[in-house]
């Protein structure tokens, strides 16, 4: 990489300061301790050339867009959940590796199938349980264990009946 562009990202990330403005109020400037600020432009960019790597030495496929994390594989039998748990504990590894830090409360493990089936779902990330989930959004679209999408459009639907507003459709890009 070009030692300029080094320097003029390492200028962005470094002595950052932030304050908030509530009406006509402005606090007082604090240190940023989180190095890439929220909302800028450069962030999205820096975290995906952080996490490119996350993916080697997985045997499941792995989806990575802005912040999340998806990770999945077809699961037929045990010795198909024992290599899940193994590219969970991969992850687990390479989060500590990269000094990432990772809330393993806020995922959900979502079993996708129209069968009968049980069994709760026990996948550990970092020593902590994954919670079962019945469904879970990704980019926008909610997936349910039932195995059909309940997407924008279908929410956009039942609030436009229920609300009785007129028809009109956003795109937010």
């Amino acid at each position: 990489m070009d030692s300029r562009v080094v320097v003029w990202i390492r200028e962005f990330l470094l002595g950052l300061t932030q304050r908030v403005r509530v009406g006509e109020q402005l606090s007082a400037e604090v240190r940023v301790t989180s190095v890439v600020t929220q909302g800028s432009v450069l962030g999205p960019l820096l975290f995906l050339a952080y996490v490119n790597d996350i993916w080697r030495n997985m045997e499941s496929t792995i989806r990575l867009f802005a912040d999340e994390c998806v990770i999945y594989r077809k699961i037929i039998n045990n010795a198909d959940m024992g290599k899940f748990q193994k590219d969970l504990d991969r992850l687990g590894e390479w989060a500590v590796e990269n000094a990432m830090k990772v809330n393993p409360c806020k995922s959900k493990a979502v079993r996708f199938t129209r069968a009968r089936v049980k069994d709760p779902l026990n996948y550990l990330l970092m020593a902590t349980l994954i919670p079962e989930a019945s469904s879970c959004k990704y980019l926008g679209i909610i997936k349910n264990n039932a195995c059909n999408a309940f997407t924008w459009l279908d929410t956009w639907l039942i609030n436009w009946r229920s609300n009785d507003a007129s028809p009109f459709l956003t795109w937010g890009i």
